[in-house]
């Protein structure tokens, strides 16, 4: 009895022992799940209860200063289907059922996507050999809205549709390289387009609910984050001036066997550019027909060797420096061997001239400005490149961008210390040319080059302005000096007839340069350039040209009618007044 009783007791406890190891196992169980790791749990579950839907945000527009569009969102449609479920399906047709056999509707899908409907059905055959339970065949994208609506009167059971935002640019090639592009799946690849996509991309919003055991939405769980769309990047560009350069620039091209070309439009009190016209030029629409290397924009990412268009920066900074002025005398010979040991000629062979600061530029002599040249040091001149902007990027800071390649002048060797004085051992972009111009016409001026006006947002406002505070480079009288010697460039130079605009002033220059050809020589490739401003008097408009190449016209009397043409052009259609007042008559010799 007493052995019982013993071995009971021992079964007792070892119960307790064991319950109260269980209930602790639990306890500590229940704290984790409900404590410890309650919010992971929560989340878990969450996940495997919510689902939701992706709202678009609409990419904005890229907008011309008038508001025209260049590129802008549209909504576009693909038509898919389940090759598990394809088959003939009952059609009502004016009261009567009728089947509709998987070939009937493959033709019927055909016609309207553009496909013919064997190779609809084989869509479907090729998805179904791959996996017999497929349940996924894209048949179309990029369909418009009344290619939708067609397919779904169709009542195909086995078709869906989801809607794509696609990019449409209404203008094609006008200012394509500006414009840039987006590609298949809507990412920015180029131009404006990726240079101000924090603006134009906007941000997707979200519809998310809890679903219930039948996948429907419970009740009261629904939460929507609404889209946010892109801004509209509007743009200085003028669509008309643009479409016109670019005409005049694609024809002359052609016509002198030019590689490629840029034409720039700049507002002279601005900075602001009217027009940025390339050749060749790319359709956004179309960007796999042009080369890859023709899909940029060259005026911003392909500096070169500007020739004697800079003798105009030259001619500035002597005159700002006041060691020079239009009336300076030089005797200019055909060849110059300055102590340094450099040698310098002009293009042609010519007997000693007698020249003034002005005969030096309308003759664009080397060695009549190498001398004046001579007057400063390298530092000092080196410094007037920084002021005028040449060194570095422009403000735009367009995708690719170059800044001006230039040595410091410590760095300079002889002969490169007298070329830099003539637009040679140096390179600079055709906008950074443009700007200088914009800078002698604004009575020495720098305007910060603009592109783009600004981001306008979905509630009017406008963000992303940029800076229009001007630098003061060289002095208004040295500005009005230079520019004075640049109309005589247009009356007295060999060009001049070819230039004429009948009833205004026009000042400008021409430079012709050899291209370097990478092994610290030059090459036979030349880029001609023409660059100046009008109305001389009163300058509003600077217009610069730049040819690679033109193998048929080898000079810069190939860039002549392109310059000619469009400042006619833009002085015409901004409505200026022609010149009333005379042109200068300065001194060209002695």
């Amino acid at each position: 009895m007493v052995r019982h009783t013993k071995t009971t007791r021992r079964r007792l406890a070892f119960t307790i022992v064991a319950v109260s190891i269980v209930m602790t196992l639990f306890v500590l169980r229940l704290v984790d799940i409900q404590v410890v790791r309650a919010s992971a749990l929560s989340a878990e579950s969450l996940e495997k209860t919510e689902t939701g839907d992706t709202i678009l945000a609409t990419r904005g527009s890229i907008l011309a200063s008038d508001g025209s569009v260049l590129a802008e969102a549209v909504m576009r449609y693909t038509v898919q289907v389940s090759p598990k479920d394809a088959g003939p399906f009952e059609r009502d047709v004016d009261g009567t059922e009728q089947t509709i056999t998987l070939e009937q509707a493959t033709n019927e899908i055909g016609a309207i996507v553009g496909k013919p409907g064997p190779e609809v059905l084989a869509l479907i055959t090729d998805a179904l050999a791959a996996d017999k339970d497929s349940l996924y065949a894209l048949i179309a994208k990029n369909l418009n809205l009344d290619q939708l609506r067609a397919l779904k009167a169709l009542e195909i059971p086995w078709t869906t549709f989801s809607e794509v935002p696609f990019r449409v640019y209404p203008n094609g090639a006008v200012a394509g390289n500006i414009v840039g592009f987006v590609g298949e799946e809507g990412e920015a690849q180029a131009g404006v387009e990726l240079m101000e996509n924090s603006c134009l991309a906007g941000e997707d919003g979200r519809t998310t609910y809890e679903k219930g055991s039948g996948g429907l939405p419970l009740p009261g769980t629904t939460v929507t984050k609404p889209a946010k769309d892109g801004g509209d990047v509007v743009l200085t560009l003028d669509k008309d001036i643009q479409w016109f350069a670019q005409q005049s620039l694609a024809a002359q091209a052609e016509a002198v066997g030019a590689s490629w070309g840029v034409v720039t439009v700049m507002e002279v009190k601005t900075g602001k550019l009217l027009a940025v016209a390339e050749y060749p030029s790319v359709d956004p629409g179309n960007v796999s027909a042009t080369p890859a290397d023709d899909r940029g924009s060259r005026a911003f990412a392909a500096p070169f060797e500007p020739g004697s268009t800079y003798k105009s920066l030259t001619a500035a900074a002597l005159i700002d420096q006041g060691v020079a002025n239009p009336n300076s005398q030089v005797v200019a010979p055909f060849r110059y061997k300055p102590s340094n040991g450099a040698d310098i000629n002009d293009s042609e062979f010519h007997e000693d001239m007698n020249l003034t600061l002005a005969g030096v530029m309308v003759q664009s002599s080397n060695t009549g400005i190498s001398q004046f040249g001579e007057k400063m040091s390298a530092d000092t001149r080196y410094a007037y490149f920084q002021k005028f902007g040449q060194l570095q990027k422009t403000e735009v800071n367009f995708p690719s961008e170059s800044g001006g390649l230039m040595a410091d002048a410590a760095d300079w060797d002889n002969q490169t210390d007298y070329a830099t004085m003539f637009g040679q051992g140096f390179s600079t972009t055709a906008i950074q040319g443009a700007s200088l111009y914009q800078t002698i016409a604004n009575g020495g001026v720098r305007m910060p080059v603009q592109l783009v006006e600004g981001c306008r947002n979905a509630d009017g406002t406008v963000t992303d302005v940029p800076d229009a505070t001007g630098t003061q480079v060289v002095s208004a009288d040295a500005a009005k000096q230079v520019s004075d010697m640049l109309e005589m460039v247009d009356q007295e130079s060999w060009v001049a007839k070819n230039v004429d605009v009948p009833g205004y002033r026009v000042a400008m220059k021409t430079g012709t340069a050899q291209q370097p050809d990478g092994d610290g020589g030059y090459s036979s490739s030349y880029l001609v350039s023409m660059a100046g401003f009008a109305p001389a008097e009163a300058p509003q408009f600077v217009v610069s040209v730049n040819l690679a190449d033109p193998v048929k016209m080898n000079s810069s009397a190939a860039v002549a009618p392109i310059f000619r043409d469009v400042t006619t052009q833009v002085l015409k259609s901004r409505g200026v007044q022609p010149s009333t007042e005379p042109a200068p008559n300065l001194p060209l010799s002695f």
